[in-house]
């Protein structure tokens, strides 16, 4: 099992009939409509792998049956799991869209050329994710609004941004 890209953690059960809760990291079902085989890290290092038959939106919640896992015991079992797909599975990105794996490592440099660091994470905060950016001692938050990031150059590994007022000095 190579290839594979972490897409949401199992946060819990829903109902009694094996269907699992979903916190996705891009909140993007489409994504998941695309896939058709998952495969489960489980906290101990374990991998499952299992046929995803449906995955819904339920209020903001993103819900999973899948096959194999029928009752809530069986999901209790996976609560705590990474979900994983493989990456040929997955639809390609639009203009200014990437995958969180493309964006974790990139350097972040100013539209003046002061390099802030590189992505170590990234926080999903409901309105817009956010970047955390290290360079060793020092600490930035990105908000990943249009307003701020200018370009994101995956071959050559860099984000530039134009830093909101105030934002570098936090």
């Amino acid at each position: 099992m190579h290839d594979l890209m972490a897409v949401g953690r199992i946060s819990g059960t829903h109902g009694i009939r094996g269907q699992l809760r979903l916190h996705s990291y891009s909140g993007n079902l489409e994504t998941l409509h695309a896939v058709q085989e998952v495969v489960f890290q489980l906290p101990g290092g374990e991998k499952r792998q299992c046929r995803l038959k449906r995955a819904v939106l339920h209020g903001t919640r993103i819900l999973l049956t899948v096959e194999g896992v029928d009752t809530i015991e069986d999901a209790e079992r996976l609560a705590g799991a990474e979900l994983l797909v493989r990456q040929d599975q997955l639809p390609e990105t639009g203009d200014d869209e990437y995958y969180w794996k493309d964006l974790i490592g990139l350097s972040v440099v100013t539209c003046d050329g002061v390099t802030l660091g590189k992505i170590t994470r990234i926080m999903e905060t409901g309105a817009n994710d956010v970047y955390l950016v290290k360079d060793g001692k020092q600490e930035y938050l990105i908000p990943a609004i249009a307003d701020v990031i200018q370009r994101v150059d995956l071959t050559s590994g860099t984000m530039t941004i134009t830093p909101l007022e105030g934002l570098l000095d936090l």
